[in-house]
């Protein structure tokens, strides 16, 4: 299956397979003790260096004429790490090699494994993103709990467009997420069959 055509793909990221997987994998009783191990180091790591970017300070004297050269606006006063990862062209290889303790620190934490400083990247650069798709999978998992049935008459509804009445009638969905997913069915008409199910 190719991420990219998945409906959450922000979450179902190649990078974060172990993340999501793993601890199904325990929960199961399949993940070996060097697995879980492995697992949870890296992922203690990650919050590790993730809380660090949130506690060191970015000094402008030491990174504004590389800032200038790759186009960046160079800073003004002192930022957090995390602030300073958010830029557009400032990744977390071009920290390591303009800050010696942000290096040692990195080193020192994810164990020269170039995973743990990736993963960190990525959860702080896509940190919105992440959890408004989050909040989006979240509301999916509820209205797929939400049953329809055989509740509605969907050509009797007037508040619905003809477009979704009509195959709302035609495919007869069994719950709200499946209804959502139907394409002519626009998040209005949605927002009108929850409605009715609370009545």
């Amino acid at each position: 299956m190719f991420t990219s055509r998945a409906e959450f793909r922000t979450l179902l990221r190649q990078d974060n397979a172990d993340e999501r997987l793993t601890p199904k994998a325990i929960e199961l009783g399949l993940a070996s003790a060097e697995r879980i191990e492995h697992f949870t180091q890296k992922q203690t790591a990650i919050q590790k260096l993730i809380a660090f970017t949130s506690q060191y300070s970015v000094k402008p004297e030491l990174v504004n004429s590389t800032l200038e050269e790759i186009g960046e606006q160079p800073l003004k006063h002192a930022i957090k790490l995390r602030e300073f990862l958010l830029r557009t062209k400032v990744t977390f290889d071009l920290a390591l090699r303009l800050l010696p303790e942000v290096k040692a620190k990195a080193e020192k934490v994810a164990q020269k494994r170039k995973e743990v400083i990736e993963a960190s990247e990525i959860a702080i650069k896509y940190a919105g993103y992440i959890e408004r798709e989050k909040l989006q999978a979240d509301k999916m998992v509820r209205l797929e709990n939400i049953k329809l049935g055989d509740r509605f008459d969907y050509l009797k509804i007037e508040s619905l467009s003809t477009e979704a009445r009509q195959k709302l009638d035609k495919i007869r969905p069994i719950t709200i997420g499946q209804a959502a997913r139907i394409p002519g069915v626009s998040p209005h008409d949605i927002s009108i069959l929850i409605v009715l199910c609370q009545k």
